[in-house]
């Protein structure tokens, strides 16, 4: 595992190895003692979401309140999405800035998103699967939405003829109202 760069001082890009023999392949996935060293973060997995995905599918953005809060690392199985992570964190300097990456399975990159983060993502591909390992559980009275084209935020999510988003998406509330 190789982290290559911190975006806003806590989201991490890394990448995994992969090892291939004529029975397979394996990547280490997760490491607690490089994590700890490299970003000083005790990560502690209690939730794993997989996700599939249709091409132009966009979930997001997304994050849940204290003290559901949670910290996430995000890679794709198959195909290629757009990723985006918001700073929702209000004394950080980088307050209401976005950064954006595209993971997918060829290039085996991940994405560690602590908490004071919102979330969010496009595919970009005929499908993908995404998986989540997540810190904390899941819970609906806690999860925040906001709306993904939110004119404050400025995203340039990629172009599409039609999007797919849920209701709850399209509802989402605008930023400056967190």
């Amino acid at each position: 595992m190789k982290i290559y760069k911190k975006i806003f001082d806590s989201c991490i890009i890394f990448k995994t190895d992969q090892y291939d023999d004529k029975r397979g392949q394996f990547s280490e996935i997760y490491n607690e003692k490089i994590f700890k060293k490299k970003i000083n973060n005790k990560f502690i997995a209690k939730q794993i979401n997989f996700i599939y995905s249709k091409k132009n599918s966009l979930r997001g953005l997304h994050y849940q309140r204290y003290p559901s809060s949670q910290m996430k690392i995000l890679r794709v199985i198959k195909g290629k999405i757009f990723d985006v992570v918001v700073d929702i964190r209000k004394k950080s300097k980088h307050y209401g800035k976005h950064f954006f990456i595209i993971l997918s399975e060829s290039n085996k990159k991940q994405i560690f998103i602590p908490n004071g983060f919102a979330h969010g993502y496009m595919t970009l591909t005929k499908d993908a699967k995404v998986e989540y390992i997540c810190s904390n559980f899941y819970n609906p009275n806690k999860e925040v939405t906001i709306i993904w084209n939110d004119e404050d935020l400025k995203i340039k999510w990629p172009k599409s003829s039609k999007y797919l988003i849920s209701s709850k998406d399209l509802n989402g509330i605008k930023f400056n109202s967190l």
